[in-house]
């Protein structure tokens, strides 16, 4: 597996820039962020104006219908996004912090250190991720702030076996023995060697990360355990369903959400392998080209696509 030998963001940058997926990645999550932050000033309409009768279809005034309250469907697509986009990324954070030190630590030190911590994440990995969304989704109260805790809980785990498998890898480099024979203690040697090594591979999981966090919050408000005071992807899926859209015909009040999901999805997979087929080039390597073999027709002589190949 190659690693960065430059600084991390800017190895980044590069990787995703000479990427395709990560280009298409970049700009597509890209777009969605600009909408959330902005979503205050460019929402055409408030989100308890109601403009319209229940259900209107979409039309040049409202080009995404209007919902069962005549609110306007593209104005809470925008809000949904910005409350959406804010859990992910606050909860695939916090599972980068939790899974990540987790990992470093388990990875780094070894021996009982690393036996103790990853028989605690081998319990959380063997517990049902949706039951225990749920009873700890249903206990601790209905809440952004619980919400992020909960999908945060479900995620890092994965991210701590991976960069524990990769620290390990790394602490046996030759430069990092060299800096503990000079002295250096463990602090400098993890954060001067190890999280330089371990970022580009951190970022990539954690992009993979929110994108798993995004598609929880959906999953459990669709179940009725996300904020009923917050607009999210997921909220607007359950009230829909909730409301019998689906049987009036009004699929613009259930399509759009679930596609805003499937896109954030996409961009954030596009990035991870983008990140990923750099970090260990011989993925990239999906197929065998055509080119690679040559066919003879008869046995002692080429084919003529063999002579002008030669």
């Amino acid at each position: 597996m190659s690693t960065p030998t430059s600084g991390g963001a800017s190895w980044l940058a590069r990787v995703l820039w000479r990427s395709t997926s990560g280009r298409m990645g970049v700009i597509l999550l890209g777009i969605f962020v600009v909408l959330a932050v902005f979503s205050p000033i460019l929402r055409p309409y408030g989100l308890d104006e109601r403009v319209g009768g229940v259900y209107d279809p979409p039309s040049l005034a409202h080009p995404l219908g209007l919902d069962d309250g005549g609110i306007d469907m593209l104005s809470l697509l925008m809000e949904g996004g910005r409350m959406s986009l804010t859990v992910g990324f606050a909860a695939a954070l916090v599972a980068m912090v939790i899974g990540g030190g987790i990992g470093i630590a388990a990875g780094y030190f070894g021996g009982w250190v690393d036996t103790v911590l990853m028989r605690i994440t081998d319990y959380f990995l063997v517990i049902p991720s949706l039951p225990l969304a749920i009873v700890i989704a249903a206990v601790w109260g209905p809440s952004l702030s619980h919400l992020i805790v909960v999908i945060a809980l479900l995620l890092w785990t994965s991210t701590a076996r991976l960069i524990r498998a990769e620290v390990r890898s790394v602490r046996e480099r030759v430069y990092v023995a060299r800096a503990r024979a000079l002295g250096a203690g463990h602090g400098r040697i993890i954060l001067r060697h190890v999280l330089p090594q371990i970022g580009p591979l951190l970022v990539a999981n954690t992009v993979l990360s929110v994108a798993s966090a995004i598609f929880d919050e959906s999953a459990l408000a669709f179940l009725g355990l996300g904020d009923p005071t917050a607009i999210t992807w997921g909220k607007i899926i359950e009230l829909a369903f909730l409301r019998t859209a689906v049987t009036a015909g009004a699929w613009w009040a259930v399509v759009p959400a679930g596609l805003c999901v499937a896109m954030v999805i996409v961009a954030c997979f596009w990035i991870g392998q983008a990140v990923e087929d750099a970090l260990n080039p011989r993925l990239a390597v999906a197929h065998l080209s055509p080119r690679t073999f040559a066919v003879r027709t008869i046995t002692g002589r080429v084919s003529p696509s063999d002579k002008g190949a030669s």
